[in-house]
């Protein structure tokens, strides 16, 4: 009734702590972007259908590859860093039992533990994303910060998803630095530009939005490395996009 899909990249601790939390379900697919890790043979010997597949810098194509080998009508994505709680095991699998003619979705609430204590507030906080849905009724879309876009109507769990992202401040900074190159380049195919000044005022205004009206210095030390990570994140977008802008000015007067 219900297969569950992994993506994957030299996870392989991670990854068996992530599918022991999966053994509910009725199929596990775990898409592998070419691991040199044993994140392959720890999927196998978990009972996993595993794929390798490169990711080519687009978790969207991943994701709905992923869809497209499941068998069952309910689908649910968990990222190798995820655990699903054996309360909310028990509420996805109470509701999908039931006939939902018109629910073609839930979003999940997922909580984040940094370094050994969950983030209540700030950019994480509270945070909901859609994870499960039925085979046919969405796609996946944008090729980073990527989203689940299902029609029809969208329910709420209430048991949480537990999210244990960026072992290190090291590997948090090396994550930014990959991510923000994957969006400055989707915004820059999309024809979006920014002016200059949006390099310096929006990184400001998220962290005091984040950190003060989101009250993201509840979460102590850990809430103020988030949220300076996080305007970090938004600075270089901003300004890795404003040099994808600059090279191609450069290369077309080159011309």
């Amino acid at each position: 009734m219900i297969s569950v899909v992994v993506l994957v990249k030299n996870q392989s601790e991670q990854l068996e702590q992530c599918l022991s939390s999966l053994t509910w379900c009725d199929e596990i697919i775990v898409v592998d972007d070419n691991s040199t890790d044993s994140s392959q043979s720890v999927a196998q010997k978990m009972g996993a259908r595993v794929f390798q597949r490169g990711l080519n810098n687009n978790f969207s194509e991943q994701r709905n590859f992923g869809i497209n080998q499941a068998k069952n009508q309910w689908v649910l994505f968990v990222d190798a860093d995820e655990i699903v709680s054996s309360a909310l095991a028990k509420e996805i699998h109470e509701h999908v039992s039931q006939f939902l003619p018109t629910v073609n979705g839930f979003y999940l609430k997922r909580t984040d533990y940094l370094w050994g204590k969950a983030l209540r507030h700030g950019e994480v906080g509270e945070k909901k994303i859609v994870r499960i849905g039925k085979k046919g009724k969405g796609e996946w879309v944008g090729s980073v910060h990527e989203q689940w876009r299902i029609f029809g109507e969208i329910g709420t769990f209430q048991n949480e998803l537990l999210h244990y992202p960026h072992q290190s401040v090291r590997e948090f900074v090396t994550e930014v630095n990959t991510y923000t190159s994957l969006r400055a380049r989707e915004l820059h195919a999309k024809n979006i530009k920014y002016p200059a000044i949006a390099v310096l005022l929006y990184p400001c205004g998220k962290f005091l939005f984040n950190y003060l009206l989101k009250r993201g210095y509840q979460d102590g030390v850990r809430g103020l490395i988030v949220a300076i990570m996080m305007s970090f994140h938004s600075f270089l977008v901003r300004g890795k996009l404003w040099q994808e802008w600059k090279a191609k000015k450069r290369n077309a007067f080159d011309d």
